[in-house]
């Protein structure tokens, strides 16, 4: 991230995107179908607005189904994602890009007279995810790979070693994070951890369970 992208202002309240299972982290990238009519709305709204909303959105987990006709509660903690790919397709689709900002809180849900949900945002705690992180000591990257290894022979699955070790811990941590098959609440307690070190041993933890064939206990 430039220096000027971490200073950038961001915006007090975002139009949000509630996808179960799919979590973006700050200086990940989630690419995204859009079909339907509120997020197809959505995301074109984020492409017009302007100042320190312009084409961005905020990608959040729902808590369950809603009740009673009422839309689903939402996670308390999301992350803003950029738009920084944009293509129409010719059956009506639109297929984005969204690099991760910065995670945020969920205040006040505001009234609304769009298809979409739109959110207040505090980022408080999180001035973090706007620079580049220290990288892992030597024993908790260790931990990380001897944690990879078991978690992908139960499974059946090889990695490409030499990539898994020349790659920085950042990018393996949100990669192995974003398309390993956790479950949402799993997810969910990767996105908010305090800081890269701490979502390694999660990480770590979860797979260990995992490969054990053990629940891991978060809820």
């Amino acid at each position: 991230m430039s220096e000027s992208e971490a200073f950038e202002p961001l915006p007090a309240a975002v139009p949000v995107f509630p996808l179960t299972g799919a979590v973006l982290f700050p200086r990940g990238l989630l690419p995204l179908n859009i079909f339907e009519p509120r997020y197809l709305a959505m995301v074109k709204d984020a492409m017009g607005a302007t100042g320190a909303a312009h084409r961005i959105i905020g990608i959040i987990q729902p808590k369950g189904g809603g009740k009673n006709g009422a839309p689903p509660a939402l996670y308390s903690v999301g992350c803003l994602g950029r738009i920084t790919e944009y293509r129409e397709t010719d059956d009506g689709r639109i297929l984005i890009a969204l690099a991760g900002i910065s995670r945020f809180r969920v205040g006040a849900e505001l009234e609304r007279d769009t298809l979409y949900r739109q959110v207040v945002t505090d980022y408080h705690g999180f001035a973090a995810d706007r620079q580049d992180p220290a990288p892992l000591d030597p024993a908790t990257r260790a931990g990380l790979e001897d944690a990879l290894r078991p978690y992908l022979d139960a499974r059946g699955l090889a990695a490409d070693w030499e990539a898994v070790q020349s790659a920085d811990d950042d990018a393996l941590i949100i990669t192995l994070a974003s398309a390993l098959p956790f479950e949402p609440a799993e997810k969910q307690a990767l996105l908010e951890t305090v800081n890269l070190a701490e979502r390694a041993q999660t990480l770590a933890t979860l797979m260990s369970f995992a490969a054990g064939s053990g629940p891991s206990g978060l809820q």
